[in-house]
């Protein structure tokens, strides 16, 4: 079992037949957290309850919604950037998540490995996004 960072072959697909609008006021993407044990990668087609970490805090079954979603254009890449997502007063270990579009039947986006097991002890637990540039960004289309 492993957790590889990839961006969902289905999604790839799904974006040519329409089915995720990942602009500001699109759909609605959620984070959920995955404990080492979880499978999670380029092959996943949907959020899986399999290893997700337990309810701790504000974490619940499912992640939380992601927020600040908009999507760019530089030169010739096209990109989507989320607000960093925080789940306070919880005692969490994860390995990676797994972005997923709520509003489309929890059709699976990426599955992002964090290397490492990441803790939080009665604390903050978050996930943060890297700069939303054309070189940078979560999801970048070239």
């Amino acid at each position: 079992m492993a957790i590889t960072q990839a961006v969902a072959a289905s999604f790839k697909k799904q974006l040519l037949d329409g089915v995720h609008d990942l602009d500001t006021g699109g759909n609605v993407f959620k984070l959920a957290l995955y404990n080492s044990s979880a499978t999670i990668n380029a092959a996943t087609t949907s959020y899986t309850t399999g290893n997700e970490v337990a309810a701790s805090g504000t974490y619940a079954a499912k992640g939380g919604v992601l927020a600040g979603q908009a999507t760019s254009l530089v030169a010739t890449t096209a990109f989507v950037d989320f607000s960093d997502r925080s789940w306070t007063g919880v005692t969490i270990t994860a390995r990676g998540a797994l972005l997923y579009n709520s509003t489309q039947a929890r059709k699976a986006v990426c599955a992002l490995d964090f290397g490492a097991d990441k803790t939080a002890t009665t604390g903050t637990f978050t996930v943060q996004f890297p700069a939303a540039t054309s070189t940078t960004a979560i999801l970048r289309i070239a």
